[in-house]
């Protein structure tokens, strides 16, 4: 059973996912918060499996939320997910870069919202590569890009997988790519994680192209 926690201000949205998501035989919603320092605190009291975290919300916004909710070792297992009507913006640029493991445009096909449900409480990052190149070229483009240092920890085997990464590809696919095992990439990829003190895959994609080892193609 993948236990939600639903993150926004506005009450009939909140009524809206929750109808949505205990329609499924296996999803149930476990709290709601109206604001996001209530979000955080319902997150230590529930260890949700994903919370849906509104951007825009009183008291506290959903980009702090996500960052203390990510920086809690004991909130490891909560996976957050943005929900935004804006669609591409820095907000959930921010966003991931604070701990978010993906975002979701509010008016997104009911079908594909629960996929992503899934996806996120899977622990795979909810981003397609498309919109990871055009959400990361744009922000890039109106920001200073960190130095590519930050790579230096990785082995060159590292780096290659987390490029892959960054383009999309799952750990069979970057297995079949680099002709390895799948649990051999897997554990480059968990090593890179550790290194870079990334929470998820997300993040690794953020950090691929923040570097400069991943240029966003037009």
């Amino acid at each position: 059973m993948i236990r939600v926690l639903l993150a926004d201000d506005q009450a009939l949205i909140r009524a809206g996912f929750r109808a949505l998501l205990e329609a499924e035989d296996d999803m149930a919603v476990v709290a709601e918060a109206a604001d996001g320092r209530q979000a955080v605190e319902l997150a230590r009291t529930h260890r949700p499996d994903v919370a849906l975290v509104d951007v825009q919300m009183p008291v506290m916004n959903g980009i702090e939320a996500t960052r203390r909710i990510a920086a809690d070792p004991e909130l490891a297992g909560v996976h957050v997910v943005i929900l935004t009507n804006y669609g591409l913006d820095e907000y959930v640029y921010d966003a991931l870069r604070a701990g978010a493991g993906g975002f979701l445009v509010k008016d997104t096909d009911p079908a594909d919202m629960l996929q992503g449900v899934r996806t996120a409480a899977r622990g795979d990052a909810l981003l397609s590569p498309s919109i990871t190149r055009r959400l990361i070229g744009e922000y890039l483009a109106r920001r200073p890009r960190p130095a590519a240092d930050a790579l230096a920890v990785l082995t060159n085997r590292e780096r290659e997988v987390l490029a892959l990464v960054a383009r999309g590809m799952s750990n069979d696919e970057i297995a079949a790519h680099m002709v390895i095992s799948p649990t051999t990439a897997k554990t480059h990829v968990s090593r890179a994680m550790t290194k870079l003190h990334a929470r998820d895959r997300a993040q690794l994609v953020v950090l691929a192209y923040e570097s400069g080892l991943v240029t966003p193609r037009p």
